[in-house]
């Protein structure tokens, strides 16, 4: 792990995956702090938003933590600068291609830039462009997921790149075990997000929490696309009726492409913003029936309320074991 680490500043090549209203300050810091390296999901903010909470989380730690933006949003320019004027060290992309601009902007104010390839090409174009590092996240995350398996992806992206950029590998990631084989396949380190997001330190409502430990692997699934006109990336939760309610959502957002009332940049966003608000009644409200209860399959692995030190400390010890007896 040590390349990652050197790229990150941190003790442990762990980065602990950006979801939106769960990896804000308390979270991110609570990971630095730990030895990991906590990223705030910057997801609908405001560039305003977004600067108090670069400021909040500064107050509580000193180690390095980063920044989540997503391709898509309107004001990406705006938020790149916010994160350029508090110096922060590592800025993650996230939904698509950096848009024109995007990658110079951030290289510009020192900052290093890590992106998601969830394919072979993607990596080479991304690696191309400049960017720093790349996530490989595979289908069995939670949130906005691709089609392919981590282990699939990792196979296939590692042997090809890794000597080039750091690679984290990233989706359905729960103990230890699985971090020193994708480690000892290559990756620099790692990216969990389903494994924190029931930490001690979260802020998630305990509803939340308990519709978490009750779940296993199957309950996590993937949306379904109901228009293909309609730029929907899957995303992985545990089901219920928000679940639902997103089908009637994805009707509502073709009719108003029909009807011309949107085009499909509108559209997109649209939807995110409708994934934001389901986020928030589940998290911060603790309606776990009506919100979105975004999960990776790795949720089966998280039984209980644990500190992020704690996570941490047992996945490194897990890794370790793993290792040894490899070299035994």
């Amino acid at each position: 792990m040590a390349r990652g680490c050197d790229f990150l500043g941190s003790e442990t090549a762990i980065i602990c995956g950006a979801m939106s209203w769960v990896s804000e300050r308390n979270l991110v810091a609570a990971m630095s702090n730990a030895g990991g390296f906590g990223l705030i999901a910057c997801g609908a903010m405001s560039p305003e938003l977004l600067d108090a909470e670069i400021a909040a989380t500064k107050s509580l730690t000193a180690k390095p933590f980063g920044v989540n933006l997503i391709t898509m949003h309107p004001q990406l320019g705006d938020l790149i600068a916010v994160c350029a004027r508090h110096q922060v060290s590592h800025i993650v992309l996230a939904g698509g291609l950096p848009p024109a601009g995007a990658i110079e902007a951030i290289k510009a104010a020192g900052a290093k830039l890590i992106c998601f390839a969830p394919a072979l090409s993607l990596a080479k174009k991304l690696i191309r462009s400049g960017v720093d590092a790349l996530v490989v996240e595979g289908m069995e995350a939670g949130g906005h997921i691709g089609p392919v398996s981590t282990s699939v992806l990792a196979q296939e992206i590692l042997p090809e790149v890794a000597d080039k950029v750091p690679v984290f590998v990233a989706g359905g990631i729960g103990r230890g075990e699985a971090i020193a084989a994708y480690v000892d396949m290559g990756a620099a380190g790692v990216q969990l997000g389903t494994r924190f997001a029931c930490a001690v330190e979260s802020i998630a409502h305990p509803n939340f929490k308990k519709a978490f430990f009750r779940a296993s692997a199957r309950d996590a699934v993937a949306s379904v696309q109901i228009d293909p006109r309609l730029p929907v990336i899957p995303v992985r939760a545990l089901k219920n009726a928000g679940a639902e309610r997103f089908l009637v959502t994805q009707r509502e957002v073709a009719a108003a492409l029909d009807a011309g009332e949107v085009d499909m940049a509108a559209a997109q966003l649209r939807i995110e913003h409708y994934w934001a608000g389901a986020l928030r009644r589940a998290v911060i409200d603790g309606d776990v029936e009506n919100g979105s209860l975004m999960a990776g399959q790795s949720v089966g692995m998280v039984t209980r309320e644990e500190p992020v030190a704690d996570i941490l400390a047992t996945l490194m010890a897990e890794a370790a074991i793993a290792l040894e007896k490899r070299a035994a």
